[in-house]
């Protein structure tokens, strides 16, 4: 029997934008699968919902696919791939596999020989490097950075370091409620020449993606932040 294939469907990154971001191709791929790999099962089963695709949810398989799962649960998650059921990979937002626990089930499809589809959707990290005016050759993306003050700011200072040691775009990200005060960490602990591009809420309602240097962003006002996703991107 043929194994089944692994999808990896992207899903939005900002509310109701799913007829603006998400293509034709993705839904039909959707409209084919009964059972889905998900971070979060009720953000999923609505995203689903909202395509409008004529599928009742009810009748679909939805199994949780996060960070805390184990290898044995993995198998036994991936088990229909052995008798040819495909399945989808939805992760909380973007794509699956970037930033996201979803290359998990990537990494065990590729161990075991089975085909694994990438779908086309918003991806936050890679939207954002597109927009900077950055290196688009040579980039790297750390996440988020450390809770702790005195770590964060060492982190700063590193990835600053990076950018002009090996003219790498440093890109990165925190909890929307954290936004502000990295910002401000930001500004008080880098080069004045250093670039900073602030990506806000790409793809939605209050999308805004500028680039300026450290100098220009301290004498200009700070974008509203607060509990609005947001990538960081600096460069020198």
């Amino acid at each position: 029997m043929a194994k089944g294939k692994l999808f990896l469907i992207p899903t939005i990154i900002s509310e109701d934008t799913q007829n603006e971001v998400i293509p034709p191709h993705v839904k039909s791929a959707i409209q084919e699968l009964d059972y889905f790999l998900v971070e979060n099962l009720r953000s999923s089963r609505r995203y689903i919902s909202s395509l409008g695709l004529n599928k009742t949810i009810e009748d679909l398989r939805f199994e949780v696919l996060d960070k805390n799962t184990t290898g044995r649960q993995l198998q036994e998650l991936m088990q229909g791939l052995f008798d040819g059921v495909c399945i989808g990979v939805i992760s909380e937002a973007g794509c699956p596999g970037i930033a996201d626990p979803g290359a998990l089930a990537v990494e065990f499809a590729h161990r075991h020989d089975i085909q694994v589809v990438p779908l086309v959707g918003p991806s936050s990290i890679l939207m954002a490097l597109m927009s900077s005016g950055f290196n688009g050759q040579s980039f790297a993306f750390h996440g988020y950075l450390p809770f702790d003050k005195t770590s964060r700011l060492q982190k700063i200072k590193s990835m600053e370091a990076d950018a002009y040691r090996n003219m790498q775009t440093q890109i990165f990200m925190d909890t929307p409620y954290r936004n502000k005060s990295l910002a401000d960490d930001l500004l008080s602990t880098c080069r004045p020449d250093s670039r900073l591009c602030i990506a806000r809420d790409i793809t939605g309602k209050k999308e805004m993606v500028k680039t300026k240097t450290i100098r220009q962003w301290k004498s200009a006002n700070l974008p509203d932040l607060h509990k609005i996703p947001a990538i960081f991107a600096l460069y020198c």
